[in-house]
């Protein structure tokens, strides 16, 4: 984007209540991808207070026990027995197992072109990815920054660096920009909350936040606060308590904070709790793939690829590019690059970049990729952040 403004993106941590309820539903999916990389499954999650519910369609030869991944993700997640029991919370569940005994697992670096062909989308979507020039990864900056301080109030909560610290906040970071590029952190904010009223004071919580937080993300970062940068650290006051015993949770609330901070169009269907054949899912990490090579090879400082598929059909209806100015060669040139050196097909995606076998070869890895953002993901090998088609656009 050109002109001068500010752009503020948020980032959630592990123990806010919608990403319990996307890291429980990805560690549904990576169960069964692990176990059966051909299962086909649909699982979405929803919590409040004691009381968890998981509904889940699949089909697998996989058999375990969902309730009691459930129950092992909101241990993990680092709540107590006081603040949210994963032993004695409640688990109701509506599971339907659609596996017959005509199933039978597909490996997909078996088949050939016209077997891929016949891997067709189930229902209609139009996805987006975007890449720019910001930071290393090729993400916006606002939401980059929003992820590593989220992370990092994670590491001072969990790792109980301050125990007062429940693991429920976020992070919000906004940026000015000038003449389209950042030029200085306009404000941070920081909401915490806090495991009783006398654990911590107002203002030794922000001397934690910034030495402990702020400090040594910014130390990595080539930008820096200045003297006119506003921290907010809990306007509002301590926030005793937190996560599902103050507020609900939902899969797929956080779709922003999951893609690109709002700084770039997304489609809006959630990714978590989905395996790779679902269109809306593995669309997103091809688009966000095609425009993270594009900027990569230097055909553009900001690129953003959209992918439309119809029900039916194997290959994208329609392939988008737009450069927003900044591209050195023509946004249809490019379009015909990527169709020529990407194959789009669903069954090509998934297998060129082995998202069905990524559970059994990084232990966790859909659980882990539904906190901090599914983009950007260089610190999990995420394959769509590969910039190997470069040479190939040039």
């Amino acid at each position: 984007m050109k002109g001068d403004y500010v752009f503020t993106s948020e980032s959630v941590t592990l123990g806010h209540p919608d990403k319990l309820c996307d890291q429980v539903s990805d560690a549904i999916v990576d169960t069964f991808l692990k176990g059966d990389p051909s299962s086909s499954i649909v699982a979405e999650c929803a919590l409040s207070s004691g009381v968890v519910f998981i509904s889940a369609h699949y089909t697998s030869r996989t058999i375990f026990d969902i309730q009691g991944v459930a129950r092992d993700v909101i241990r993990e997640v680092g709540y107590s027995p006081r603040e949210f029991n994963a032993d004695d919370c409640t688990i109701l569940t509506s599971f339907k197992n659609h596996t017959t005994k005509a199933y039978s697992p597909m490996d997909l670096d078996e088949l050939d072109n016209s077997q891929l062909d016949r891997i067709t989308a189930k229902h209609p979507a139009t996805l987006f990815g975007y890449a720019c020039d910001q930071t290393k990864a090729l993400m916006p900056l606002p939401i980059w920054l929003a992820h590593r301080l989220a992370d990092q109030l994670d590491a001072a909560a969990v790792k109980k660096k301050l125990p007062y610290l429940l693991p429920d906040g976020n992070a919000q970071v906004a940026i000015e920009y000038v003449d389209g590029k950042a030029k200085r952190i306009h404000s941070i904010a920081l909401v915490t909350s806090q495991t009783d009223a006398t654990a911590v004071d107002l203002n030794q919580l922000r001397g934690d936040m910034i030495e402990h937080v702020i400090e040594p993300v910014l130390k990595q970062q080539k930008i820096a606060v200045d003297k006119r940068t506003n921290i907010f650290v809990n306007p509002e006051g301590l926030q005793i308590g937190g996560g599902p015993a103050v507020h609900s949770g939902l899969t797929g609330r956080k779709t922003g904070i999951d893609t690109y901070g709002e700084y770039a169009r997304h489609s809006g269907a959630a990714l978590s709790g989905k395996d790779p054949m679902r269109i809306d899912r593995v669309g997103a990490y091809a688009a966000r793939y095609a425009a993270k090579n594009v900027v990569a090879a230097g055909l553009a400082t900001e690129c953003e690829v959209q992918l439309s598929y119809t029900v039916g059909a194997a290959r994208p209806i329609s392939l988008h590019v737009r450069t927003f100015g900044t591209g050195t060669v023509d946004d249809k040139e490019l379009a015909a690059r990527l169709d020529k050196a990407i194959d789009f097909r669903l069954g090509a995606i998934v297998r060129d970049l082995r998202l069905q076998k990524l559970p059994a070869e990084i232990e966790g890895f859909y659980r882990k990729l539904a906190v901090y953002g599914q983009m950007g993901r260089v610190d999990l090998k995420a394959p769509w952040e590969k910039t190997d088609k470069v040479k190939e656009l040039t």
